[in-house]
């Protein structure tokens, strides 16, 4: 009921004091007269403080009396009590709920207060737990330490026990050791002394026997004399008499010597029968030095393996071109030299020479063989290089492999490979004598046609060849590297011979993933760029390699593209080793500069 003790009022209430005024006197906003106030001016200040604090103010009561008469009168005063109740009422419910709050906080605080002894206990038992671990520990690195120190301690005992029965050891071999030397030394002592007294023996009976070896050495010797003496008129005797006997007798000296005769014809016609028979077997069964592979029958090899040769005998003629990926125009030109040869040998024409140059791996070789082999002819591979270290023998080699040559009876192609080793120019060239002969003898021996062979030379620096032999060749033929379109068909070639028929077999590690077979040939077609095809066909043994290195036998593309990468680099370094000399050659070879590869980060 603060409204009616004056609290909280809107308006301010009318001065109560308005009605003491004709008795009092005036009053002061205070409340207090004017006999009052003249009283105070005469105390002091302290004591009108002291005398303040014990007055008492009754405009308050009195203001409550008139709002109470004003209540009653007004005609709200049953709403207003009804209102004071509610308020109090609601006060009471505030003070009851703020009551339980803080009951419920003090209850709260409880469970706080048991929950942080709870999580206190928790650690202490977990700090003593670590303790104790910490002290097991301790006890037990205490132990594995008294452990370790026994087993030093043993361990030492065991080496100075060993050392000691080592020492002994040693001690008893070296007086061993020094016992046998004694009685070695001994025993040789020995020895001397008896070999000494022996030799001294017989050294006094050679002396006092010496009359009577000196006689027995003068008869041996007057013996042997008249023995030899016996034997010399013996055999005068019997030779004169035989001599005699046949020079009087005529028919004698006639069967002698036509018996002579007789012999010396049978030795020297024996000796050159022999080396004629040899070498008609060398040349029909054999094959010559010079001469490293070949497909004309052999009867040694051919018992080697028998298999092969009559695998060989029965295959069929092939096309020229079979496995050889080139040149559009390139092939054009080979498939005619291949139908000229093989109408060639069936006319019985002659044989033209061929010259097939250009970079190493480029199938120069190969093409000879399908060469070969499509005209239904016998082949014949040999090496240039192989001439010069034969010396003087090269010359009779080089016959001997024309001689060869000329005995095949299904006509023979001659492929010299590297023939630059040899046929160089004889001018310029600083060359043996021996090499100068060989290549006369090359020159002698294909200075005509035959009917018999066809010379085909490969060369990777034609430019070195002998005039002479320039002027015995008919067709010039320049194998290039291969191009992009070239390049993506010989890696579908290598890619479907050495990873999809091996995996299509079902070889026990060999596995194919699956992607984009032409897709990733494409890519790496562009990527393989200035290589030759035998390094794109090792290109394709790699993939094999690199499924058989790995633990799954898989083949994955990334496992092919990362084997062309280094393919690539490798063939960036092969070039980058070159001298300036051998760019200058390969340039000359190939027509243009290889390009330099360059691999990026983003490529790799």
């Amino acid at each position: 009921m603060s409204w009616l003790l004056g609290r909280n009022r809107q308006q301010p209430q009318p001065d109560q004091t308005a009605g003491f005024s004709d008795g009092g006197g005036s009053a002061d906003p205070e409340g207090r007269t004017a006999g009052e106030k003249s009283g105070d001016s005469q105390l002091s200040r302290a004591e009108r403080k002291a005398m303040e604090a014990y007055r008492f103010d009754s405009s308050a009561l009195e203001r409550a009396a008139d709002a109470a008469k004003t209540l009653e009168r007004s005609k709200h005063a049953r709403e207003a009590l009804e209102l004071s109740k509610m308020q109090e009422a609601t006060r009471q419910t505030e003070y009851n709920t703020k009551v339980k709050e803080y009951e419920a906080h003090i209850e709260q605080a409880k469970v706080e207060q048991k929950r942080i002894d709870h999580e206190e206990r928790r650690k202490t038992l977990i700090e003593e737990t670590k303790q104790q671990q910490q002290r097991a520990q301790y006890q037990d690195q205490l132990s594995r330490k008294r452990y370790e120190d026994q087993l030093l301690q043993q361990q030492r005992v065991q080496e100075e026990n060993l050392r000691k029965q080592e020492e002994s050891v040693q001690r008893q071999e070296a007086m061993r050791r020094q016992t046998i030397e004694h009685e070695i030394e001994m025993k040789e002592k020995n020895r001397l002394k008896l070999l000494e007294h022996e030799l001294r023996a017989k050294a006094r009976v050679d002396r006092e026997n010496r009359d009577i070896n000196l006689e027995k050495i003068r008869l041996k010797a007057q013996e042997h004399r008249t023995t030899v003496l016996e034997g010399i008129k013996t055999a005068g005797t019997v030779i004169g008499a035989g001599a005699e006997a046949m020079l009087t007798d005529w028919d004698k000296v006639l069967t002698a010597a036509g018996g002579l005769s007789l012999l010396a014809l049978g030795v020297y016609t024996a000796k050159g029968a022999t080396g004629v028979v040899s070498r008609y077997v060398e040349a029909r069964i054999g094959k010559p030095t010079l001469v490293g592979e070949t497909s004309r029958f052999a009867f040694l090899d051919a018992l080697k393996n028998p298999l092969h040769y009559l695998n060989r005998l029965r295959a069929k003629p092939t096309d020229a071109l079979q496995g050889v990926v080139l040149n559009p125009k390139l092939e054009e030109r080979l498939r005619d030299i291949a139908i000229a040869t093989k109408n060639t040998r069936i006319n019985r024409g002659l044989y033209r020479n061929v010259l097939m140059h250009g970079p190493p791996g480029t199938g120069k070789t190969m093409f000879a063989k399908k060469l070969a082999e499509h005209s239904g002819m016998d082949f014949a591979i040999m090496t240039g290089g192989d001439v010069a270290p034969m010396g003087k023998e090269g010359v009779t080699a080089i016959h001997k492999v024309f001689d060869w040559s000329h005995t095949s009876r299904r006509g023979l192609l001659l492929f010299v490979d590297e023939a630059d080793a040899f046929l160089r120019k004889r001018s310029s060239e600083k060359i043996s004598e021996d090499l100068r002969a060989a290549l006369n003898a090359f020159l002698y021996r294909t200075s005509e046609q035959n009917p018999k062979f066809m010379l085909v030379l490969a060369s990777n620096t034609p430019e070195q060849f002998d005039y002479a032999i320039n002027d015995r060749l008919d067709e010039m033929v320049e194998f290039t590297l291969p191009g992009l379109e070239e390049r993506e068909r010989l890696l579908r070639l290598y890619f479907d011979k050495y990873v999809l028929q091996p995996a299509a077999a079902g070889a026990k590690r060999f596995k194919l993933d699956t992607f984009d077979y032409g897709k990733t040939c494409s890519k790496m077609a562009a990527l393989c760029e200035g290589m030759s095809g035998r390094e794109i066909s090792k290109l394709g043994v790699s993939w094999q390699a690199a499924v058989y290195a790995s633990e799954d036998g898989l083949l994955t593309e990334k496992m092919v593209l990362d084997r062309c990468y280094s393919a690539a680099q490798q063939h960036k370094q092969k070039m980058a080793w070159l001298s300036d000399q051998e760019r200058a050659d390969h340039k000359s070879i190939t027509g243009t500069a290889a390009p330099p590869l360059t691999l990026t980060a983003n490529k790799l």
